[in-house]
């Protein structure tokens, strides 16, 4: 079937399970993204994005909402998003989510004067010492993570003094992939993380996540909790500031930001492949979303 826009899911999300409060909510934002679309005029459908027995050139644009598992089958999702970005346009587009999904971007919103935690990118192979590298640092407590990882994946957060009893560990993964070393952050365990949504440039709304006691994951996979949030000018100046220093055209982004161990807005990760929208919270969104495809499907 031809459809203007589907909106990707994953297999396990595309079927609502109405006894589930995960499903339900999923459903919920997926359906206020159809239906902002329908209002476009667009003709939508929602499709896991792995689904092999349908063609892809027969849709004209898919928009990434909860394909919350590309992350544990790159394998079959990179050679899948090469093949079907040649056909259909993607929101966001295919150099972005590249882009995005290696930390290492951090270092060029850095660059261009947005202020990140402080990061010490360590390369794949880079022969020293866990203890060596952190001791450099200066910092007292640490997170340690690789650059290309979602859902706290391999993250640990341990004292500079403890820091040969993550050595072995340490040693297997840079083995095999890049890590990104910084201050563990206080603030996050008083004040959470913010998320400020941005969609087509502009600020739309913003939540706040805290960590359940004795955690300091903010995600709701680990205990976390999320609330309406209303931010200051300067807290959207600075994610909308942020989101415009990147080089691709980013139709939405979720900029997850704190205030760091100086008290300065930092940017903790800008969230541009499949992020949760939190489109509950403010559906107006959701227009704004499908106003920016349809604008971009019109040029």
């Amino acid at each position: 079937m031809h459809y203007d826009v589907v909106v990707l899911t994953d297999h396990k999300l595309l079927s609502l399970d109405a006894a589930d409060w995960y499903s339900q909510q999923v459903h919920t934002e997926d359906n206020l993204v159809l239906a902002a679309l329908e209002q476009q005029g667009l003709k939508v459908g929602r499709k896991d994005w792995a689904d092999p027995a349908y063609d892809w050139t027969q849709c004209r644009a898919a928009v990434f909402r909860s394909t919350w598992d590309y992350f544990h089958r790159f394998a079959e999702f990179a050679p899948w998003l090469a093949q079907v970005s040649r056909s259909t346009r993607l929101f966001n587009e295919a150099g972005l989510i590249h882009w995005n999904i290696d930390k290492h971007y951090l270092g060029v919103l850095a660059e261009r004067d947005v202020n990140i935690v402080p990061t010490l990118f360590i390369e794949r192979g880079d022969p020293r010492s866990l203890a060596h590298i952190v001791a450099e640092s200066g910092w007292e407590e640490v997170i340690l993570k690789p650059t290309v990882s979602g859902a706290a994946r391999h993250t640990y957060r341990f004292h500079a003094l403890d820091s040969e009893q993550h050595e072995c560990t340490f040693g297997e993964l840079v083995e095999q992939e890049a890590l990104m070393l910084q201050p563990f952050q206080r603030n996050i365990l008083e004040q959470g993380e913010l998320s400020l949504m941005v969609i087509d440039g502009q600020y739309t709304h913003a939540i706040r996540k805290t960590a359940k006691a004795g955690d300091f994951r903010v995600q709701d996979d680990h205990g976390g909790s999320v609330h309406r949030f209303e931010p200051s000018a300067d807290e959207i100046l600075f994610a909308e500031a942020a989101v415009a220093a990147v080089p691709f055209d980013v139709l939405y982004a979720r900029v997850d930001l704190i205030r760091d161990n100086d008290g300065a807005l930092a940017i903790m990760e800008l969230e541009m492949i499949e992020p949760e929208l939190f489109f509950r919270f403010y559906p107006p969104a959701a227009d704004k979303l499908a106003a920016g495809i349809a604008h971009r499907l019109a040029a």
